[in-house]
């Protein structure tokens, strides 16, 4: 017999006592989940296709209408090794030995996943009446993974290494009969748990409550099969919730599969009270298929022919084609005209969208990452507009230290959302990190960030020198942002991104 923990709920007492555990009861916040669901953010790789999309299910762009009957595992259906075959057939994907094992990984759990059961979820809801009180009903939770879940996988590496391509590979050929599923990028998961477990709060009332078991509770309902992108601790307060959150949502019976460009010994590494997350990163290595995607090779240096999507200097030149350029766009559809002073609502804050269509947005630079704006705002930018201008981007030194940060958020945000991205700059948009410090202040680049830019196969003519990112997550940030910039001035980026 599985170990379980207890815990006491309310509940009425008596015959109801053994007929509640086999009768399905909305959660504490199970109402409140569909007001505070982020929407589902669009696939991370250049190689995702859309087809037979619907206006109901974002996965359905990639899946089709989903069939609940198959008679063989891979007849008929694509699998992570057949679709990374007709890849590297098609010349999209150099084969490489490495990566072809990591393929085997994702085909294996892709196989175990067919035939897994996840269990029922335990009922959670609590009577707050007076017989209730009285006689409480213990609710037996499991305090380990069900011996039938396959474990989950954790794939790790730098920037570069293929990490999304290969997680999108494995999501978008699941399985047509599992449904419960969802692919997400992790910033935009910990948003969507902070509104629920908000939410939970709420409607516990003056009683309180543990807000975590409700939520994980929920997300579990919903889906089975999780997969995040770019996982990632960066402060107490996501770590201690991801602590009991993973931990539950496993013990129910979830299996993951995570991107990181951290070891799982490496993660929240230097955070407070980082002893306190030390279980959850247990529980990472016990539960999870650890693989290291380092294999010398970088999958994004392709050759691509640069569009015109980045206009630098600010002169009036360029100014005359972006005006041009954003009048074309936005007079496309007669129906949708250009409309000035529109305003976006999140987390109760109001960004003003100074000229835009529904699909088009045009901010200044100053609009965007002059003002204290979080990455949820830019989710809530890029979700509204498949296509935005940022004009006057300026050169950014040790003075622009949070605009600096703002921007590189802002750039995460359209790339994870696929927007398709027209910049004005004051240099070359790669260079706009680039201070001029003083002959004392002047230092050389240091080691790691040399390591990461040969890495990403950017030169320093490229990106610039600054002396402001000196921090290893600043300076991995930096980078991600440099490397994201000229993926998306890309001509196949051009082609394949703002359609929302």
């Amino acid at each position: 017999m599985k170990p379980v923990r207890t815990i006491f709920t309310a509940q009425t007492p008596h015959r109801r006592l053994h007929s509640a555990i086999h009768h399905r009861r909305p959660a504490v916040s199970t109402a409140l989940s569909s007001r505070a669901r982020q929407p589902q953010r669009r696939f991370n790789s250049s190689l995702s296709v859309q087809a037979n999309a619907t206006p109901h299910s974002p996965e359905h762009a990639i899946f089709g209408t989903p069939s609940h009957h198959h008679k063989h595992p891979h007849r008929g259906h694509k699998t992570p090794l057949s679709q990374y075959h007709k890849l590297i057939e098609s010349g999209v994907l150099h084969g490489d030995d490495h990566q072809t094992r990591i393929i085997q990984n994702l085909q294996d759990l892709h196989d175990k996943l067919i035939d897994y059961k996840p269990p029922k979820i335990p009922d959670l809801t609590q009577s707050n009446s007076f017989m209730s009180r009285l006689f409480p009903r213990e609710i037996q939770l499991p305090s380990s993974p069900p011996e039938s879940a396959p474990k989950g996988l954790y794939l790790y590496g730098d920037v570069g290494t293929g990490k999304t391509m290969l997680m999108d590979l494995f999501y978008k050929t699941l399985h047509p009969s599992i449904t419960r599923k969802r692919r997400v990028h992790f910033h935009a998961f910990m948003i969507d748990v902070h509104k629920r477990i908000h939410a939970a709060k709420i409607a516990m009332g003056f009683n309180g409550g543990d807000p975590i078991l409700p939520v994980a509770r929920d997300l579990v309902k919903e889906a089975y099969v999780l997969c995040f992108d770019e996982f990632q601790v960066t402060d107490i307060a996501d770590a201690m919730i991801l602590r009991r959150l993973l931990e539950t949502m496993v013990n129910f019976g979830v299996v993951c599969v995570m991107t990181s460009n951290r070891h799982p010994d490496d993660l929240y590494k230097n955070g407070i009270q980082r002893s306190s997350f030390i279980p959850a990163i247990e529980l990472l290595k016990s539960q999870f298929e650890v693989t290291d995607l380092d294999s010398g090779t970088d999958y994004r240096r392709i050759p691509r022919a640069l569009s015109q999507v980045y206009y630098n200097p600010l002169n009036v030149e360029n100014k005359r084609e972006i005006d041009k350029l954003f009048k074309s766009l936005t007079s496309a559809d007669p129906s949708d005209p250009s409309i000035h002073h529109r305003t976006l609502h999140t987390w109760g804050r109001a960004i003003k969208v100074p000229e835009s269509t529904s699909k088009i947005a045009k901010f200044r630079f100053d609009d965007l990452c002059g003002q204290p704006l979080s990455a949820a705002d830019y989710l809530e930018v890029t979700k509204n507009f498949g296509t935005v201008f940022l004009l006057d981007v300026p050169k950014m030194g040790m003075d622009s230290k949070d605009r600096a940060r703002r921007f590189i958020t802002f750039i995460d945000a359209c790339y994870e959302s696929k927007t398709k991205l027209f910049v004005t700059s004051e240099v070359p948009v790669f260079q706009v990190f680039s201070d001029e410090p003083s002959a004392s202040s002047s230092k050389p680049v240091s080691d790691h960030m040399r390591s990461v830019m040969d890495d990403l196969g950017l030169s320093g003519d490229v990106v610039g020198t600054s002396s402001m990112f000196t921090g290893e997550e600043e300076v991995f940030a930096f980078a991600r942002a440099c490397s994201r910039l000229v993926q998306m001035g890309s001509k196949e980026w051009a082609e394949m991104a703002g359609h929302h």
